[in-house]
């Protein structure tokens, strides 16, 4: 799909993986910053929590793994986004982040979207794999 037809959205919520990316989370973050900045220049609006949190955890001396601290302003920001694009980076699958935020989007009714930040190519959701999210969510 072509990336024109994601600027109908006022705020896209980018998910990356984070706490067991290959390489550790310093370069999780950089390349989360990479793919957030290729998006903005091809005019997208879009919040990534790792972009955001990350140096507000390293420069605050704030645990980058406290999810007491964390999920509250991800809830809200997930609240705020009319989409979701989960990045296809190394882990994405195995992502506990990425499920949680993935199935924040599903229960909300709000688009997510899987791309490939090589070229920027995504792919919508299946209805099929939203009933996957839903039906986990509700066994969980």
């Amino acid at each position: 799909m072509k990336i024109e037809s994601l600027k109908k959205f006022d705020l896209l919520y980018v998910g990356t993986p984070y706490s067991k990316y290959p390489g550790g989370i310093e370069v999780a973050f950089i390349d989360a910053c990479r793919l957030t900045a290729q998006l903005l220049t091809e005019g997208l609006n879009v919040y990534s929590p790792i972009v955001h949190m990350h140096p507000i955890a390293v420069h605050g001396n704030i645990d980058p793994m406290d999810h007491a601290i964390w999920l509250p302003i991800d809830a809200a920001m997930m609240g705020k986004s009319d989409a979701m694009i989960a990045a296809m980076r190394t882990g994405w699958e195995t992502s506990a982040g990425i499920r949680h935020e993935n199935q924040a989007f599903v229960e909300a009714g709000k688009p997510v979207y899987f791309m490939s930040p090589d070229d920027l190519s995504y792919e919508p959701q299946t209805i099929e794999e939203r009933e996957q999210f839903r039906a986990e969510g509700r066994a969980a």
